[in-house]
């Protein structure tokens, strides 16, 4: 079975995590896949790329998640979590996903 790439996993986690908190209206529900899937995605990096490189891409990722509060107050909600979600996902990419085959 072919494995998900961690960009794949993390821009779901981020993307996934504002949808659930925005559609059930519980922001905990959005935080718990928020972090499952930050958790999944760390794990791959560190697989994939190392414990350094992981811990880079997971500050990345709760980065990410705190930078599209105040961007979103710029550009819209959707917006800036997808654009969040772009650029994380773009670093996965870049330090850990594009060395795999």
């Amino acid at each position: 079975m072919a494995k998900v790439p961690a960009a794949a996993v993390a821009a779901s986690g981020l993307i996934g995590g504002y949808g659930v908190a925005r559609w059930t209206k519980k922001r905990q529900l959005g935080g718990v896949v928020l972090a499952a899937a930050g958790t999944a995605a760390a794990q791959q990096w560190r697989q994939q790329a190392g414990g350094k490189a992981a811990g880079a891409l997971t500050v990345a990722y709760v980065a990410a998640f705190g930078a599209s509060h105040p961007l979103a107050k710029k550009v819209g909600a959707w917006p800036a979590v997808f654009g969040v979600a772009g650029a994380v996902a773009l670093a996965s990419w870049a330090v850990a996903d594009r060395h795999t085959a």
